[in-house]
């Protein structure tokens, strides 16, 4: 099981990283806007194949064209280095 990271670490990781993400509680959120509904579907493709090859998936909401995803690692009970390792990697598909 991963390791569960405190508030602070998470906060300066975040910062440390340049991620655009903030943390609400025990996940990263991250909300992105795209051209209509089919270039949120387009994105929302590119982050499921990232999750894939990271086996660590994100819950993902789609309303139009602004998707929210939200990162925690739900079997260690909160944020650890596997959600911040999967956001930047999200960050980097623009």
């Amino acid at each position: 099981m991963a390791e569960v990271l405190g508030p602070d670490a998470v906060d300066a990781a975040i910062a440390e990283g340049g991620l655009a993400w903030r943390r609400e509680g025990d996940e990263l959120v991250k909300v992105v806007r795209r051209e209509g509904f089919a270039g949120a579907l387009e994105y929302v493709n590119r982050v499921g194949a990232a999750a894939e090859a990271a086996n660590h998936h994100p819950d993902i909401d789609v309303r139009w064209d602004t998707v929210t995803l939200r990162l925690s690692t739900h079997s260690s009970g909160g944020l650890t280095g596997r959600d911040l390792d999967l956001a930047a990697e999200i960050d980097s598909l623009g």
